[in-house]
């Protein structure tokens, strides 16, 4: 990372999570190497829909969502999941995710971009549940939340509580199982919708599970001058786990869009001196900073 790069996430694909920048750049990201940089600057809106924001507007250092009011508005204009972009002819797939034991969601997506929706979500496993136009697809998806009582949505905070502490791989294919047999035993499916058998496919280790330790701390936000720098442990959707200093750090990726950041060298110094909240080891236990 010579300089100053600009960050815009992470991407999952096949070859696994890659750290995003401006201009179309990425940096692989591999479990077991270190993970280091320093954040310059202020943190500024990301534009919408491949165009800056045209007068780089500032944002909270603690939002997920690194874009001024106006650009969030002009990128959900033109949106699938914001129900504002109805005629898309593309082919949708209807999902089942599975986060933990009782963690399911339903879900739709363009059926071109396979998995990658769900590695973005950090769904540790998921089944196909049906393929066909789009609002066949968003019909399916609202009957299978009411007869199910899923939800479409898991909050991250949840996600991350239970990811150290998961059930055995047959254990969550059974429960995505269960699911899909009660939904596709359901009445009432879009006729245009064509049914898909359950096969579970499970992402324990693409995200890197197996032995994680649980997260001592989440990184609330970034800072001027601050740093973080660790060994890379696991990834899961936007989460980065680091090991730093003996314990796990949890690292929302999605807090460095925004933000120019510059590689920190042997001998610069490393660990974290950004706001951080402690995860509590027992109830009662209060917030604190790393």
């Amino acid at each position: 990372m010579a300089g100053l790069w600009r960050c815009a996430g992470v991407r999952w694909g096949e070859e696994g999570p890659r750290l995003l920048w401006e201009e179309g750049r990425s940096s692989p990201l591999g479990y077991g190497r270190d993970l280091a940089f320093r954040v310059v600057g202020e943190r500024s809106c990301v534009g919408a829909r491949g165009n800056r924001c045209p007068v780089a507007a500032g944002v909270p250092a603690r939002s997920t969502q690194a874009r001024c009011g106006e650009c969030a508005r002009l990128d959900r204009a033109h949106s699938v999941a914001a129900d504002t972009y109805l005629d898309d002819p593309r082919t949708y797939r209807v999902y089942l995710a599975w986060f933990g034991s009782g963690m399911v969601k339903v879900g739709i997506t363009a059926e071109e971009r396979g998995p990658a929706r769900l590695l973005e979500q950090g769904a540790v496993a998921f089944g196909w549940l049906g393929r066909g136009p789009l609002m066949a697809a968003r019909r399916c998806e609202e009957l299978l939340r009411a007869a199910l009582g899923v939800p479409d949505r898991i909050p991250y905070a949840e996600k991350r509580a239970v990811r150290a502490r998961l059930p055995g791989v047959d254990e969550r294919a059974a429960e995505v199982a269960r699911l899909h047999a009660r939904a596709l035993a359901l009445t009432g499916w879009p006729e245009s919708l064509e049914r898909i058998e359950c096969q579970v496919i499970d992402h324990a280790r693409e995200f890197g599970l197996s032995g994680l330790a649980p997260a001592s701390g989440v990184v609330t936000e970034l800072v001027d001058g601050g740093v973080v720098g660790g060994r890379l442990v696991a990834a899961a959707g936007p989460d980065l786990h680091l090991e730093v200093s003996g314990a796990v750090l949890v690292l929302d990726t999605r807090l460095m869009s925004g933000w120019d950041l510059a590689a920190v060298r042997a001998g610069e110094g490393g660990g974290v001196s950004v706001p951080v909240r402690e995860v509590p080891k027992e109830e009662g236990v209060q917030d604190q900073l790393f």
